[in-house]
């Protein structure tokens, strides 16, 4: 028997397992990198253009999703989302592996170093900056739904050139919901935790953030009926999607990020919660696609991106434990995957050629027409 000796062996030999059981599962043919002209790759050609962004707090094992005995749990991706899009079965994280500083990593294309639970805003300039500096966009134009308080920062960056007055909206739903409600309220408490790895954090919210009162001037949602639809609810990523699905309908910006966090119960040690997060996950996900082809400003014209901001551990890494952290650091643990599916976006195509998560931003920015000047990665030309 042969071990693998290199990181770069591991991520290649999981790529290939992906590819190898999608093409059985799913019927997705192996793709190449084959450019269509200069021409049809521009932003121009597509004058509405529109991008949603789709990551994961804490990823998911292979085990619980693209195995033989995994597969049960992720029925849309595998039978709705992946025959409509090009997958990539080896997107590599080289960064720090906490929720918050890699998303911010994934949104500025810059491998950030900040502390994971410190209150601070990026220090690279962050897409939504780039985008709506560039292309001269108002802020509407451009939102993240967050998934809790440490995330509050995300939309803009602390870089001199960016930062205030450039960045993206910030909406936390379970912050609107706290200030809505009473947090002794039982009714709702399903719905308000927020830190998995850190219960206890907590940071100063400051910046651009969504307030209550503009609830029903921006959203047309009185606070009441707020209320009442979060009470159907059965968890903080349904909430997330709930506010995602009133902003597109209302608002329609250009570019949203929307964060999703459920499958960061795994935390918890709870292995249960974390399947349940997986499947919330797959169907919230598959939801969003269906809106997007029915909503007028989206049918037709906009990009969906999927991916998770890095993985777990594997169970047999004695320095970790399993499915509930992301401690070690290896390989399992930085290979992960990426969906996109839209116009012009081959269909039912797996690629399992390294990708790096700093590729996303670059991809963006050649997709929407702006110049992401700092960010470290390349646009991937198999979605262009």
């Amino acid at each position: 028997m042969r071990y693998l000796s290199s990181p770069r062996e591991v991520s290649q030999c999981v790529a290939r397992t992906r590819r190898d059981f999608l093409r059985d599962a799913a019927g997705v043919a192996l793709g190449s990198a084959l450019f269509r002209p200069a021409w049809a790759r521009t932003a121009s050609s597509a004058p509405k253009r529109k991008v949603v962004v789709v990551t994961f707090g804490g990823g998911a094992r292979d085990q619980e999703t693209f195995m033989i005995e995994g597969q049960k749990n992720i029925p849309h991706l595998m039978s709705d989302l992946i025959p409509q899009s090009s997958f990539f079965t080896q997107v590599v994280n080289h960064g720090i592996l906490g929720h918050y500083v890699a998303t911010a990593s994934l949104a500025t294309g810059v491998y950030e170093t900040f502390n994971n639970f410190a209150a601070v805003s990026p220090e690279s300039p962050t897409v939504f900056e780039y985008f709506r500096k560039d292309l001269k966009r108002p802020s509407s134009d451009a939102w993240v739904v967050a998934p809790s308080n440490g995330f509050n920062r995300i939309g803009e960056s602390s870089h001199r050139s960016y930062g205030p007055g450039f960045g993206a909206r910030v909406i936390l739903p379970k912050r609107l919901l706290a200030a809505a409600t009473s947090r002794s309220n039982n009714d709702y408490q399903h719905l308000l935790r927020d830190n998995y790895e850190t219960p206890y954090f907590t940071p100063e919210l400051v910046g651009s953030e969504f307030e209550l009162q503009q609830l029903e001037t921006i959203l047309k949602l009185s606070v009441d009926d707020f209320k009442t639809h979060a009470q159907t609810l059965s968890s903080p990523d349904e909430l997330s999607v709930y506010i995602a699905r009133q902003l597109m309908h209302q608002v329609a910006p250009t570019l949203l990020w929307i964060t999703l966090h459920d499958i960061d119960v795994a935390h918890a040690g709870a292995y249960s919660l974390y399947i349940d997060g997986i499947r919330r996950s797959d169907r919230l996900c598959a939801e969003l696609w269906k809106d997007i082809q029915t909503e007028p400003e989206y049918a037709g014209n906009t990009t969906l991106f999927i991916l998770p901001d890095f993985g777990r551990d594997s169970d047999d890494d004695a320095g970790g434990n399993g499915f509930q952290h992301h401690r070690t650091g290896d390989t399992l643990s930085r290979t992960t995957w990426m969906l996109a599916a839209g116009p012009g976006v081959r269909q039912g195509v797996v690629f399992d050629r390294a990708v790096d998560s700093m590729d996303l931003v670059p991809t963006l920015g050649a997709m929407l027409g702006f110049n992401p000047s700092l960010a470290q990665g390349k646009p991937i030309h198999e979605v262009l």
